[in-house]
């Protein structure tokens, strides 16, 4: 075992060198859902492989690995933040998934909406809507980690919305309603990005933005699992899941038929049942 982890530095998918925090990993593991023995296998591994410069990829590979050996759904939980990486190459799919999240928070929702601005016309990923507040949201789906939303997004996104706000304003029943830009996205933003958008009063929520309110702790409290974190399905069953707008492990909990119709077969139909049941249950 690797006595001095705490001295060793790590490089993150950005190219960045950080010291390890073997915190942080505990921390991830948690989150999952892993039991203590399975924690400390996973601790006690990595130690032990641990070298300087080692890829935080490499570390991910070498938990979920023994996790999946353990069990399929805390497995699942612990590859939340590539799964949803998974939703694309589209962002399509990934705007509906903030849809859901949005929904279950108790906004009524619109994806891919065409509306009229000031000046010209506008497709908004999301519109959602609750009581008096009325907000235009964009989303920044990446599917590489390491991957910024810099500040020329949150500029371009203000202009927009601006031009949007103008026109929602003169419609009957708008004028005290709280009109706000959202720009959500699955990794982080740059300084200048989360500068720019507090100055202009628009709300940015990224991966772990903002702190104990990000999208990490959204999927966390809502227990909303995209389909893409199912160990139990292969790329192209997903694949067909998310071309019918079928997002959610939810979604499949509630209609075990739709596995049929993408072809997946018994026995390892009970497997998917079960690996989504779980997956639906809050930690």
């Amino acid at each position: 075992m690797n006595t001095h982890a705490e001295n060793i530095n790590i490089t993150k998918a950005s190219g960045e060198k950080v010291p390890f925090d073997i915190g942080k990993l505990k921390q991830s593991l948690l989150r999952s859902g892993a039991t203590p023995e399975q924690i400390e296998e996973v601790i006690s591994k990595v130690n032990e492989e641990l070298v300087e410069g080692m890829s935080t990829r490499k570390i991910y590979k070498t938990a979920f690995r023994l996790l999946r050996r353990a069990s399929d759904t805390v497995a699942a939980r612990y590859k939340l933040k590539q799964a949803i990486m998974e939703l694309g190459p589209s962002g399509f799919p990934f705007e509906q998934f903030i849809a859901e999240l949005l929904k279950n928070k108790g906004y009524q929702t619109q994806v891919g909406k065409i509306v009229q601005g000031n000046c010209v016309t506008h497709e908004i990923d999301v519109i959602a809507e609750k009581g008096e507040h009325h907000f235009m949201i964009e989303c920044k789906f990446h599917n590489r980690q390491g991957d910024v939303c810099d500040v020329k997004i949150p500029l371009y996104i203000y202009s927009r919305f601006l031009d949007v706000e103008k026109k929602w304003k003169l419609v009957e029943g708008h004028t005290e309603k709280f009109h706000q830009g959202w720009l959500i996205t699955n990794t982080r933003f740059s300084t200048d990005a989360l500068q720019y958008g507090k100055c202009m009063g628009m709300q940015l929520v990224g991966w772990d933005y903002p702190n104990n309110n990000g999208l990490r702790n959204w999927i966390d409290s809502s227990g909303l699992h995209p389909i893409t974190c199912l160990n139990t399905l292969t790329k192209k069953e997903k694949q067909a899941l998310l071309d019918k707008k079928i997002v959610l492990c939810k979604m499949i909990d509630h209609n075990h038929s739709i596995l049929e119709r993408v072809g997946v077969k018994p026995p390892r139909l009970q497997r998917v049942i079960d690996e989504c049941a779980a997956l639906c249950q809050r930690l």
